[in-house]
Order: C-alpha cells, then sequence, then structure tokens
C-alpha cells in the first residue's frame, strides 16, 4: 500500500476544526449521516476505484504503536 502524503498541510488543523464545527450540536445518527455523505462526496472527488480501495484499507487497518 502506498503512503498517503500530507495535502493539507498546514491547513490539517483548520480542516479538523472545520469537520468538528460541522458536527457540533448534531445528533449521533445525524452526525454518522453526515459522514456517509462526506465520504460520498469526498470519493466522488477522487474518483479512482482502485484509489479509493487503497483508502478504505488503509483507514481499516490498526495503527502500528
Amino acid at each position: 500500500m502506498t503512503d498517503t502524503p500530507d495535502n493539507l498541510s498546514p491547513h490539517s488543523d483548520d480542516f479538523y476544526a472545520a469537520l468538528m464545527q460541522a458536527h457540533d450540536g448534531l445528533e449521533l445518527a445525524d452526525s454518522q449521516a453526515l459522514n456517509a455523505r462526506l465520504v460520498l462526496l469526498l470519493a466522488n472527488e477522487v474518483g479512482d476505484l482502485t484509489r479509493l480501495k487503497q483508502l478504505m484499507d488503509k483507514a481499516r487497518a490498526k495503527p502500528k504503536p
């Protein structure tokens, strides 16, 4: 599996803050629905099924200690 470059730097913290703000005040089910919609929108932006499968595998993998 390939490494994912840090394409957000130096805006990683800004993205995280915006993501948390998008979830602010939502019930769990609404927050999960937002995540599902966001994943589908971002997948459409990536548009490469092979790359999306690589990223899903990476996201599913347990972090190394």
